[in-house]
């Protein structure tokens, strides 16, 4: 079993970075594909971002895709979003989630381990 702890967020303006934090306790963490998803105020969970096990494969909603890059350090247990040129629609609860599975997918019911969330506030 994994435990996930997200950290790094905060209020930002527009065009700003933040480099949201996934620790994950467990020794398989490493067999895990990982994912971030996001949920603003009165909207639906939504995928953000997913990597493999390895750290070699990425995918990125469109609405990130060339903003935030999802990177893992297995040997810190640490999964990492950098999250860039934010936008005020950015402003959401992430989320980290993790799956015992080498494959990412983008489907948040895919993932059985979850934070507790971070909350990323990006003023205009």
């Amino acid at each position: 079993q994994v435990q996930l702890v997200e950290s790094g967020g905060g209020l930002v303006q527009a065009g700003g970075s933040l480099r949201l934090s996934c620790a994950a306790s467990g020794r398989t963490f490493s067999t895990y594909a990982m994912g971030w998803f996001r949920q603003a105020p009165g909207k639906e969970r939504e995928f953000v971002a997913a990597i493999n096990w390895r750290g070699d494969s990425t995918s990125y909603a469109d609405s990130v895709k060339g903003r935030f890059a999802l990177s893992r350090d297995n040997a810190k247990n640490m999964v990492y979003l950098q999250m860039n040129s934010l936008k005020a629609e950015d402003t959401a609860v992430y989320y980290c989630a993790g799956r015992p599975y080498t494959s990412m997918v983008i489907t948040s019911s895919a993932y059985d381990y979850w934070g507790q969330g971070t909350q990323v506030t990006v003023s205009s």
